[in-house]
């Protein structure tokens, strides 16, 4: 069975822990392993909370400046999570203006900055993440899988 979901959201701290919830209810309601709900509600978050600190006004004029997406798929043995802002994205490197790039690794993150840990504790928690922006009008979309472990008698588990 398969489950989608896609939440638009404001650009508020609330918002964060209602798409945590609506995941972490979903994932315990198909019987996910708790480690694994655990886990991605904690990725997901981290990355909401970036839409909200970074995906502010690109200046267009649309409804969407002060909102972000989350679209969550469970689908057979794995779940996929994107999120998306309307913000000025991640900016593009000289060799590869609009290449997907993986975050820095845990161990190159300095833990004495207040931010900037998010997208490598998405990285630690994920089995793969996908960082780059939107085409287009710009905004930032990070994306990432886990592979699923069920609980006994899982009611959704994948046959």
């Amino acid at each position: 069975m398969s489950i989608w979901w896609s939440l638009h959201l404001r650009r508020e701290a609330a918002s964060v822990p209602l798409a945590r919830r609506l995941l972490l209810g979903t994932m315990e309601t198909a019987g996910v392993d708790p480690d694994i709900c655990f886990d991605l509600s904690v990725a997901l978050s981290e990355a909401c909370a970036n839409a909200v600190e970074h995906g502010g006004d690109t200046g267009h004029g649309d409804d969407s400046r002060g909102a972000y997406r989350v679209t969550a798929y469970l689908d057979g043995e794995k779940c996929r999570i994107e999120v998306t802002d309307s913000g000025p994205g991640f900016p593009a490197s000289p060799a590869a203006p609009e290449a997907p790039r993986r975050p820095a690794p845990m161990a190159a993150v300095s833990y004495d900055a207040e931010s900037g840990r998010g997208l490598s504790l998405i990285e630690e928690l994920a089995d793969h993440v996908t960082i780059g922006n939107k085409p287009g009008r710009g905004g930032a979309v990070v994306s990432f899988d886990k592979i699923l472990k069920w609980q006994k008698g899982a009611p959704l588990m994948a046959v």
